[in-house]
């Protein structure tokens, strides 16, 4: 199961976005905090619409506290700073990927511990973020691609005809 960390969210409508996200390609949400808003907030249970009751979410007190809960996993850094481009790493069906705040990302005296872990989304001219929702979900389905979308439903449907007709 691939792992999405969110380091210190403060807009609840992008994490409850990210959540649904999240139960919709069975990846584990970790949330580190302290949070800008509390989990029972409205807005998140809205943008998580009735997949937040179906996410697996754990959360922590702060980032140490996340480190000695899961010791020794493969963790990966998306930072606009980084060397390496998204598609440029491996991802392995149990990492963990990390996004950072908002308002400024995941801290450099984080980040300078782990260059080679961090990753980016290439971006044009001044652009200086996308969305943290719209991030999680480009890293996480090209780890879910990469890993052959391993357990999900990868056929589609139509709802009231057929493709064969």
């Amino acid at each position: 199961m691939i792992n999405i960390v969110l380091f210190e969210p403060e807009i609840p409508a992008n994490t409850g976005n990210i959540g649904r996200t999240c139960a919709a390609a069975g990846a584990r949400l970790h949330l580190i905090g302290p949070l800008g808003f509390r989990l029972d907030e409205k807005s998140l249970k809205r943008a998580g619409m009735d997949y937040w009751k179906e996410l697996d979410v754990a959360d922590y007190i702060d980032y140490q506290d996340f480190l000695e809960k899961n010791p020794g996993v493969r963790l990966y850094m998306a930072t606009t700073k980084s060397p390496n481009l998204y598609t440029e790493v491996r991802y392995e069906p149990d990492c963990f990927i990390m996004f950072g705040k908002e308002s400024a990302g995941i801290p450099e005296n984080i980040l300078i511990h782990h260059k080679e872990d961090t990753i980016r989304i290439p971006m044009i001219g001044d652009a200086r973020s996308l969305n943290l929702a719209n991030s999680v979900a480009v890293v996480l389905y090209e780890a879910l691609r990469q890993n052959e979308f391993s357990g999900m439903n990868r056929k589609g449907c139509l709802h009231r005809l057929s493709w064969d007709e």
